[in-house]
């Protein structure tokens, strides 16, 4: 007989406590898409630099990013690390997690928002006396940026969610991890998970329709 007694008031009087945590949430998964997106760039032009040592350096990590789990990436920057004397904190171990697996994804996308760009475009530019990275940088990557955007904002949603696994490396600021240490002293465990769930959903929701508000200004034409 189902003899569960809900206590949504105790649970809700650690709000305060979990928006805090979904906070750190967030800023975890905007850096780790700044500094992704960085990465993926570069990767990126690594691919297309016919350079066999450079291509082989960036496909290498595109494919562990893609084919491996995201919670293997983040224990290998923490404890594989520290196997060899680098001791990362929690949080620099997860951001370093994320971040492989952002640049990963995001510069297959890159390379699939290029092979949907003619090669007419860099002949323009080349045309006009720019080198190849100037027609890169100004006529190509904004292209490949607008064709990329929506995949781009689904990675940051998922970077988000990823968040989620630093609990396994001893991270106790973000929202699961504060969640977790709610639960722990509470025993409260449907109540401060569901509050979670609800808080990522809504953090994932309003990245979502903030990403749809901004490309339909931006890219309309």
């Amino acid at each position: 007989m189902f003899s569960y007694t809900f206590q949504w008031k105790q649970a809700l009087k650690a709000l305060p406590q979990m928006l805090d945590g979904a906070l750190v949430t967030l800023q975890i998964a905007l850096l780790s898409m700044a500094i992704g997106l960085v990465i993926a760039i570069i990767l990126t032009l690594f691919r297309m630099s016919g350079n066999r040592i450079l291509s082989g350096f960036a496909t290498a990590w595109v494919e562990i990013a893609r084919n491996t789990p995201a919670l293997f990436q983040i224990y290998m920057a923490h404890f594989g690390l520290g196997s060899f004397g680098i001791h990362l904190s929690p949080f620099t171990s997860l951001l370093v997690g994320i971040v492989f697996n952002n640049a990963g994804y995001l510069a297959e996308n890159f390379r699939g928002a290029l092979k949907a760009i003619p090669d007419t475009q860099t002949r323009a530019g080349r045309s006009l006396g720019m080198s190849s990275l100037q027609a890169f940088r100004l006529i190509v990557m904004p292209q490949m940026l607008r064709i990329a955007f929506l995949p781009v904002t689904n990675q940051m949603v998922w970077a988000i969610l990823m968040t989620s696994l630093g609990v396994t490396v001893g991270m106790n600021t973000d929202l699961t991890g504060v969640t977790q240490d709610l639960n722990a002293r509470s025993f409260r465990t449907f109540e401060f998970f569901a509050i979670a769930a609800v808080i990522y959903y809504v953090i994932a929701k309003a990245v979502t329709l903030a990403a749809r508000a901004f490309a339909s200004r931006m890219f309309r034409y």
